[in-house]
């Protein structure tokens, strides 16, 4: 597919900066409300960042590496965009939605393309009681914290937590807790992508935790959150031939 309207967008970073004047010079730059394509310049970080502002105009979006993570990003050449851009390959993925409710009633709500996370916010492990559409599957989680990861953020902050690698086809997502106490040494689950997950806080008081969606602003001494795939949301991410997200997970695992 041809791309003719490019809208460019950079991070902070200096060879972000730098590419984004590069680029611009040489193919112009188009407003994201008339374009065909967004062109992501910077590392994973600002890529999600792109994804999530520009969720509501089904735009596809190409990233290209100039920081210093990009396992959703592409090589960084200027020569050939629009080839590469007419030939890339498209990965379609759904984020979750979080439902937090404070301990002082309060609701929020926020979606996440990587994982949502509850984390320990105070000196103590955290307690939470994990519900899995509507059933108790664990009476008491003793942790640092616990995650709902998607396959596309299963390498992420999951990962480094030893949760699992997952597949884009796989309709699944990753439970995972961080330094689990109790069941000792617990590995997490896989649960369907269908799955409703509710984290209830225990001892909340004593034991405060706070709740997070791709690190986009913090919920602090929650009551419990809800976790489910939305499939109302789809992200369309561009990759070059023979490098798309399903390529990267598997070689991931055999790095």
């Amino acid at each position: 597919m041809a791309f003719g309207r490019i809208a460019f967008r950079a991070s902070t970073a200096p060879a972000a900066v730098e590419a984004l004047r590069v680029l611009t010079a040489r193919y112009g730059q188009a407003e994201v409300e008339k374009a065909d394509v967004v062109v992501a310049l910077g590392g994973d970080g600002f890529m999600l960042q792109t994804l999530h502002e520009t969720q509501a105009m089904a735009l596809p979006v190409y990233g290209m590496n100039c920081g210093t993570i990009g396992f959703l990003m592409n090589t960084y050449q200027p020569g050939d965009l629009p080839e590469r851009l007419a030939a890339a390959e498209e990965a379609v993925i759904n984020p979750l939605r979080m439902r937090a409710v404070g301990v002082d009633g309060t609701v929020h709500q926020a979606l996440a393309i990587n994982e949502v996370s509850l984390l320990r916010a105070g000196p103590q492990a955290a307690k939470l009681r994990v519900i899995v559409d509507g059933r108790v599957r664990m009476e008491e989680l003793v942790c640092d914290g616990a995650l709902v990861a998607t396959p596309a953020g299963s390498t992420a902050y999951n990962y480094s937590a030893h949760g699992p690698i997952l597949p884009i086809g796989a309709d699944v997502l990753a439970l995972t807790a961080m330094a689990a106490f109790r069941p000792r040494r617990w590995r997490g689950a896989l649960i369907p992508k269908t799955a409703v997950v509710r984290l209830e806080v225990l001892e909340a008081a004593k034991r405060p935790v706070m709740a997070d969606a791709d690190s986009r602003g913090s919920v602090r001494e929650v009551a419990s959150v809800e976790i489910r795939s939305e499939p109302g949301v789809r992200h369309r991410i561009l990759f070059d031939p023979g490098h798309g997200l399903e390529e990267r997970l598997i070689n991931e695992q055999f790095v």
